[in-house]
């Protein structure tokens, strides 16, 4: 017999191997905690890589409406200087393998592949309790609960399933993005416009960055990256939006005003998005009847890697419970051996682009890698 799964958390990796369950005719649940699809925007673009992400999407049958959502042309990538000079200006000439689609339409994809239902929305998790012999039971801030056979924590960084079998909680790692939009900006904001150019854009220097992503119609998507203590964010007010960005922006001072005014002339007001990361190569023992896939599993710095890395273990997960039908331990053990070391090197990965992007050597560095130096 089949067991029924159980996954906790809608994102991406979530949606993915309920999809992937699906095809291979594998009954399953997902239990979100928003109240919709709709409940908050997705965040930003993805770039959904040839080796992880677009082989989870060939595994859900998904590979052909997924290129019906890639924005051509943002696979651009430029490089300046604080005083504007260009670096780097590398066109999208249609040859990468990282197509960049938006994550709120890739999500609304992979929810329309599933059967009515497969959602319960408005279930956020506020314990689970192993009961024996690989079972577990969920209890829902609404008083409901469920008992399982086979439970998937697909619940992100603050997973309320991995405390079932790790005792690691994220840290802090050092750094913090402020998020910021600029909208219709070839016509409201064109010398911004014009420094982002067609995909992405970084000025970097040691301890500290601009970054930008030209996103549908002439939306940018700015990310200012500043390597302080949690403290130093305490101090800022992010509920008087024109101070904070006053604040923010003062530690850009001098850099070129195109580059600046991503920060002080934004639509929208600043939002923290403090850096966190599991312990790299976090891993666990076997525990009968329940895992862990995406940020639940190997939270890390951004990396491009993120979203992909959530979707192919989802795929390769529901691969494996589809390869040991009625075996579920058997299923789990083949998916984790081949997770830990998977993780483990791409949590290297990203600390190492971390230290390229803001470490003492930005940007240097970085531009040797794009030139294929390193």
């Amino acid at each position: 017999m089949t067991t029924h799964v159980t996954i906790i958390g809608a994102g991406l990796g979530g949606l993915t191997l309920a999809r992937v369950l699906h095809v291979n005719g594998i009954p399953a649940t997902v239990y979100e905690a928003e109240s919709s699809p709709a409940a908050r925007a997705q965040g930003g673009m993805l770039d959904i890589h040839d080796h992880n992400g677009q082989p989870a999407l060939r595994a859900a049958g998904l590979i052909e409406p997924f290129r019906g959502l890639v924005l051509e042309g943002r696979q651009a990538a430029r490089a300046l200087a604080p005083d504007g000079t260009v670096l780097l200006d590398e066109p999208d000439d249609g040859t990468g393998g990282r197509p960049e689609v938006m994550r709120g339409e890739l999500r609304r994809m992979l929810l329309d592949s599933l059967p009515a239902g497969t959602v319960r929305w408005g279930h956020r998790a506020t314990g689970v309790r192993a009961l024996g012999d690989g079972r577990h039971e969920v209890t829902f801030a609404d008083g409901t609960s469920v008992v399982t056979g086979l439970l998937a924590g697909a619940d992100g960084a603050w997973s309320r399933v991995r405390p079932l079998l790790s005792d690691a909680t994220p840290e802090y790692a050092g750094i913090s993005f402020i998020e910021t939009y600029l909208f219709d900006a070839d016509t409201r904001h064109p010398a911004g416009a014009k420094a982002v150019g067609a995909g992405a854009m970084y000025a970097l220097t040691p301890g500290k960055a601009i970054m930008a992503h030209r996103e549908s119609g002439a939306t940018l998507h700015v990310y200012v990256a500043l390597r302080k203590p949690q403290r130093w964010f305490a101090d800022i007010d992010f509920t008087d939006r024109l101070a904070a960005t006053a604040q923010i922006a003062q530690e850009f001072h001098g850099w070129a005003p195109e580059l600046t005014a991503l920060i002080t002339d934004s639509d929208t007001a600043p939002v923290l998005r403090p850096i966190n990361t599991l312990p790299s190569g976090h891993r666990w023992d076997r525990v009968p009847g329940v895992t862990l896939l995406g940020d639940a599993a190997h939270l890390m710095p951004p990396s491009g890697e993120g979203a992909n890395l959530a979707m192919y273990d989802g795929a390769e997960l529901g691969k494996a419970i589809a390869a040991h039908p009625g075996d579920v331990e058997t299923a789990l053990v083949e998916y984790e051996r081949a997770l830990f070391p998977r993780s483990a090197a791409e949590a290297a990965d990203a600390a190492h682009l971390q230290e390229l992007m803001f470490g003492d050597d930005a940007p240097r560095r970085l531009l040797d890698m794009f030139a294929g130096h390193e």
